[in-house]
């Protein structure tokens, strides 16, 4: 189930340990079948952190769910080339306690996407999401992406393929328009295509892609956002669950887009500021409030940091990185971020870092 908590099978000199299985993909089908998948939330959707490519890997993961037990958290995009030619071990191992966490896979053709759908879902992912939203050209070259929105016949054979070999939901995260065009009806006929295909989760970051012309962090700033036309197609299609995702920041504006969608879905803000998912259980899902603090959490890291090292051979400062906003607007976070930024002190243990940050920021105090 690509789990990285140290199960067995079997017990005693004859217990063999997951990792070491001959196949992963076959030891993942077994503990798939011993473990039930966690069952999700019927809010499942409400509160969740945007697949991000380079940063949303388990590592960062594993962070975000000290912080939130019930947000939904996603892998970054996963290629089905990578999956289907690749290391896949590499690509799905995640951790057990990353439930609920959703794997997000990029492709177009629609063999390729249901069999790597199937893979997805053996390791114990919760949800399949098809990327219908990144404008990059590399993206681009590859056909898939936000110029899938384009093929609203493709994506709905897509959506088809996955749908029929899992159980667990299949949705799509898409732009509001491709280019400069802003005619609703393209994507409310995309949308109209690719639901009636079983798709019943729309995440949408509620800008256009421009194709050509804008890197992927510009595409994330310059065109601007219309949360109407999200809200519009709520209206238009009140029987499937709609996700808004661009430019929200705070709790605030998490509240009042709740009042129109039904979810939330954050990004860069959630990466660079993580103590905002400490507040979205009790003010999202009902949970009792938080007790934990930040030190608290910061040695958790440490321990995954050495569990990590110890399983893995993970250096820290891999894992490090994911954590830097932690004490984000808090005094001392500056020299506290540098000190667990310096690669100066890779050989050093977690431990001896987090009281060399420490003392730094009490001597400052």
């Amino acid at each position: 189930m690509g789990i990285d908590s140290g199960l067995q099978i079997g017990a005693g000199d004859t217990a063999i340990a997951i990792t070491h299985l001959p196949c992963a993909e076959a030891g993942a089908g077994i503990i798939a079948a011993m473990l039930s998948r966690p069952s999700m939330s019927p809010h499942r959707w409400t509160a969740s952190v945007a697949p991000m490519m380079d940063w949303t890997d388990r590592h960062c993961r594993f962070f975000h769910r000290l912080l939130s037990r019930h947000t939904l958290l996603y892998t970054e995009m996963v290629t089905t080339g990578a999956l289907i030619h690749g290391d896949v071990p590499r690509h799905l191992r995640f951790n057990i306690e990353e439930h609920p966490v959703a794997l997000q896979i990029g492709g177009s053709e629609p063999a390729d996407l249901a069999r790597c759908a199937r893979l997805g879902e053996s390791w114990g992912y919760n949800e399949i999401n098809l990327n219908c939203g990144c404008p990059s050209e590399r993206v681009q070259r590859g056909a898939f992406g936000a110029c899938l929105m384009a093929e609203p016949a493709l994506v709905a054979d897509c959506v088809k393929a996955m749908v029929d070999v899992v159980s667990v939901p299949v949705t799509v995260k898409h732009r509001i328009g491709i280019d400069k065009s802003e005619d609703y009806g393209f994507v409310r006929d995309f949308v109209g295509q690719v639901s009636e295909a079983g798709c019943q989760v729309f995440i949408v970051h509620a800008r256009n892609a421009w194709l050509k012309g804008l890197s992927p962090k510009a595409n994330r700033e310059v065109p601007p956002l219309r949360y109407e036309s999200v809200y519009r197609l709520k209206a238009d299609f009140p029987n499937l669950t709609w996700v808004i995702n661009g430019g929200i920041k705070d709790l605030a504006q998490m509240t009042t887009q709740l009042a129109q969608v039904d979810g939330v879905m954050l990004g860069r803000e959630a990466y660079h500021n993580p103590w905002l998912l400490a507040t979205w259980d009790q003010q999202f899902f009902g949970a009792p409030e938080r007790a934990a603090s930040r030190e608290a959490v910061e040695q958790q890291m440490v321990h995954y940091m050495e569990r990590e090292l110890e399983v893995h051979g993970t250096p820290w400062t891999s894992i490090a990185r994911h954590m830097l906003g932690l004490r984000h607007g808090v005094p001392g976070a500056r020299i506290w971020r540098q000190i667990w930024s310096d690669h100066r002190l890779r050989d050093q243990a977690p431990q001896a870092v987090m009281q060399q940050a420490h003392r730094m920021d009490d001597c400052l105090a």
